[in-house]
């Protein structure tokens, strides 16, 4: 039997392994991209890409008020802590496309929504793992769908790869809630500044094993 990392792509066989995948502990990762053991899926022949199809409508984030954004109300169905990250990603975007000034005024948009929103006074880890779920079985389903409708190559690229990130981050989450901080103690918390995905080690690994950008992509995560 062969198994095959979801994220990167490692092969583990059965048969030239000495230990078969079932039998390996819940902590053990993928040798590749550190990816942990339930990402792991069962070898299949791989089926024909369909390359034919189209993105949902875009939420009009311009027509939200000051009033809104301040009180931490949802603004068209985003709290403003969403919205921060919308506009932070926005900036990224343009960062990338060498728009400075477009850039800079996302920044400022994103800082202004996570001032207005209101401090998380207990992080809820199964509230976010419940959040990460919903992302795999209905969010990135339903956009991965419509891009195939319009034949948006580009979105589900941003769907197999957001799909990716979210998976490490959900068994992550998971680990952390079964072993607690120690899992991650005397270890450094890289992130891929481009797709997000996370590793955990001394060191980045040479290349993204999701969106395969250098190592010097990839920043420390500082404790907060």
């Amino acid at each position: 039997m062969k198994y095959v990392c979801s994220i990167c792509g490692y092969v583990y066989d059965d048969e030239k392994e000495a230990i078969p995948f079932s039998e390996l502990p819940a902590s053990w990762c993928c040798p590749v991209c550190g990816a942990p053991k339930d990402v792991f899926v069962p070898a299949e022949p791989e089926k024909p890409k369909d390359t034919d199809n189209a993105g949902e409508p875009q939420k009009d984030v311009a027509s939200a008020s000051p009033e809104a954004a301040e009180s931490g109300d949802d603004i068209l169905g985003y709290t403003a802590v969403e919205m921060s990250a919308i506009m932070s990603n926005l900036a990224r975007g343009c960062e990338k496309q060498y728009k400075s000034e477009e850039s800079a005024l996302f920044k400022e948009l994103s800082e202004y929504f996570l001032k207005a929103a209101p401090k998380e006074q207990r992080p809820d880890a199964g509230k976010l793992s419940e959040l990460l779920s919903a992302d795999m079985t209905s969010i990135y389903p339903q956009i991965s769908d419509a891009a195939k409708e319009q034949g948006d190559r580009g979105t589900q690229r941003v769907c197999v790869w957001g799909e990716k990130v979210t998976a490490v981050m959900r068994s992550l989450l998971e680990r952390f809630r079964r072993e607690g901080a120690g899992f991650i103690s005397g270890k450094k918390v890289w992130v891929c500044s481009v797709c997000g995905f996370i590793y955990i080690g001394e060191n980045p690994p040479s290349v993204c094993p999701v969106c395969k950008v250098p190592a010097w992509k990839f920043d420390v995560a500082e404790r907060r």
